[in-house]
């Protein structure tokens, strides 16, 4: 609140001086922050709680916490009787894919347009932003036939292909590479370091907020994908938990099935866990918007 008493906020310092004001703001701030935790963490913590709740319980008092006590074979269940190990290992390998892909493709896109600056680069850079204007939707029948006429389908390259095709991925760490210094690298090419080992040995290691930024955004992407993941994979044994799950929901009891769900949240949730310190200071995408 101190931006409130140095006059930069919406009161001065004479109404910030008063209590009454100041008290009811206070009042007013911690109703907002109650709000803001109902409204985000209430699904996820309503999930958690009805994944080990019987499903009478969760018909008759969903609101109810744990009335009848807590059922902890549903996970279990869900784990073993609908292969959920075998897709969750499946949605696994995909996301670790999308991620390697991307990230390569992202880093070495961005090193050459924003470090080493080809002579045509800005019209490389023009044509990767005019590709953000493009709906997806636009270009998935296309894509599609490409994957058909390769023989990628039942395959997981033909879901990790395509995520290396993210031009906002590519656009974030250009602009984050070219906010790097430049004296380290011309001090690097004195001491004889080429364009490989300059990318290697200077310019990723001073780039790891951003890389952390793009891991967090790409394995969330492909954990959640589930139009792409549905069309190129048609085999069950082969589907991520983003597609099977819905296919399995009429089959199974309303309890399993909220498991299962659970089940597939941990992942995403406890990355962001891991990298929120990325997103709430704001340090890594500082040098990806500067300029």
């Amino acid at each position: 609140m101190e931006h409130l008493v140095s006059g930069r906020g919406l009161l001065s310092p004479a109404e910030w001086a008063s209590k009454p004001l100041r008290r009811g703001v206070r009042v007013v701030h911690g109703l907002l922050l109650a709000l803001l935790l109902v409204v985000g963490l209430g699904p996820m913590l309503w999930l958690a709680k009805a994944a080990v709740t019987p499903t009478r319980d969760t018909l008759r008092q969903p609101l109810a916490i744990f009335p009848n006590g807590i059922d902890l074979a549903n996970l279990a269940t869900a784990w073993t009787r609908v292969d959920i190990d075998r897709h969750f290992l499946n949605t696994v390998l995909l996301a670790l894919g999308c991620w390697l892909v991307q990230l390569l493709v992202a880093t070495t896109a961005g090193y050459a347009l924003a470090v080493l600056r080809p002579r045509y680069g800005r019209l490389v850079t023009g044509v990767v932003l005019a590709t953000l204007f493009v709906p997806s939707i636009v270009l998935l029948v296309p894509l599609y036939l490409t994957v058909v006429r390769t023989s990628m389908i039942n395959t997981f390259w033909a879901v990790w292909l395509p995520a290396g095709a993210n031009a906002f991925a590519i656009v974030l760490v250009q602009r984050f590479f070219a906010n790097l210094p430049r004296e380290v690298f011309e001090a690097a090419r004195v001491d004889g370091a080429g364009p490989y080992r300059l990318f290697w040995s200077v310019v990723l290691p001073m780039s790891r907020p951003i890389i952390g930024v793009v891991s967090v955004l790409a394995v969330v992407a492909s954990w959640k994908d589930f139009l792409w993941p549905l069309l190129v994979l048609p085999d069950p044994a082969a589907q991520p938990l983003s597609v099977r799950l819905p296919a399995l929901q009429r089959y199974v009891e309303l309890d399993v099935f909220l498991a299962a769900l659970a089940i597939s949240t941990v992942i995403p949730v406890v990355i962001f866990l891991v990298f929120q310190r990325l997103f709430l200071r704001g340090g890594a995408l500082e040098g990806a918007v500067k300029g």
